[in-house]
């Protein structure tokens, strides 16, 4: 009776722990209504503190030390260029951007056909603490055409990225800990399972924070060169023209030889049937004449 008293009981223990890891999993990220909720009445606190006379100047100093948090921005721009020559251009970004300790990421250079401009496109990703002067830099090269940038703010994701993984965190040194307790192997099985759960979902998290914070700490950057004239093919020389005739009627010369050659043996592997038809067609004719000769 004990030990099935006892047994039970850590059931009872391993599913409520199972059950507490499960809501530290799902509650990851903290509700921003709560966020909200809180703000007016920190405002008024803030307006009642700010209205009341401070008490010693020790207070003031470390108010004044108080700074909001950084925004993290993730930043994107994009310069359309018109230049004089897309190589050199292309030749240039890629020196700027080791200036700016940046790195390219992709490169896309079309060979124009005759008549079109030739383009090309460069994707560069900078320290995001350079991406202004990169920028400057970059519009130095020829004449902008168009130019935007862009920032989005991902404070409220990195700050619920960080929240759900210390709850993850905390799952998983719970599951831990269960585990060490139970001795019953299917409960250790529920464990292992829950605890495999909790760390998949950490490294997921853990790889969308790292690629966030990634972004926020390089800023990309996107160039396409336009040249302003179309390039015009060369005329080739006077000699080069003379050759080119010359090689061209050698081979003329060639082919209708060959080709003359070629109807000649035609005829000779088909010249029994020509003198059969040849033959034929003498006899017809004399037979016709000495007709008529008669008749007359």
């Amino acid at each position: 009776m004990v030990g099935a008293h006892r047994s039970k009981a850590q059931a009872t223990l391993l599913a409520m722990a199972l059950l507490g890891a499960s809501i530290l999993t799902s509650c990851g990220s903290v509700p921003q209504s709560a966020e909200n909720s809180a703000l007016p009445a920190s405002s008024a606190v803030t307006n009642q503190a700010s209205e009341a006379p401070a008490p010693t100047g020790g207070v003031q100093g470390l108010t004044a030390n108080i700074s909001a948090p950084q925004p993290q921005l993730v930043r994107t721009a994009n310069l359309n260029l018109s230049v004089d020559s897309v190589k050199q251009a292309i030749e240039q970004s890629m020196a700027i951007a080791r200036q700016q300790q940046g790195e390219v990421m992709n490169l896309q250079n079309r060979t124009p056909t005759e008549g079109e401009h030739h383009t090309a496109s460069i994707e560069i990703r900078v320290p995001q603490a350079k991406l202004d002067a990169a920028i400057v830099a970059f519009s130095k090269l020829g004449t902008v055409q168009q130019q935007t940038l862009q920032a989005e703010d991902v404070s409220d994701l990195l700050v619920d990225y960080q929240a759900r993984l210390r709850n993850l965190r905390k799952a998983e040194a719970t599951v831990l800990q269960i585990m060490d307790r139970s001795g019953n192997i299917s409960d250790v099985l529920k464990v292992t399972q829950e605890l495999n759960n909790i760390r998949q979902s950490i490294e997921q998290i853990n790889a969308q924070l790292s690629r966030l914070q990634n972004q926020v700490s390089y800023s990309t950057i996107e160039l396409r060169f336009e040249s302003v004239i179309a390039p015009v093919p060369a005329q080739p020389a006077v000699q080069t023209q003379l050759v080119d005739s010359w090689n061209d009627a050698t081979q003329s010369i060639g082919r209708f030889t060959v080709d003359l050659m070629q109807i000649g043996i035609w005829l000779m592997v088909y010249s029994p049937y020509w003198l059969v038809v040849g033959s034929a067609v003498t006899l017809l004719y004399r037979r016709r004449r000495r007709v008529r000769e008669v008749c007359e």
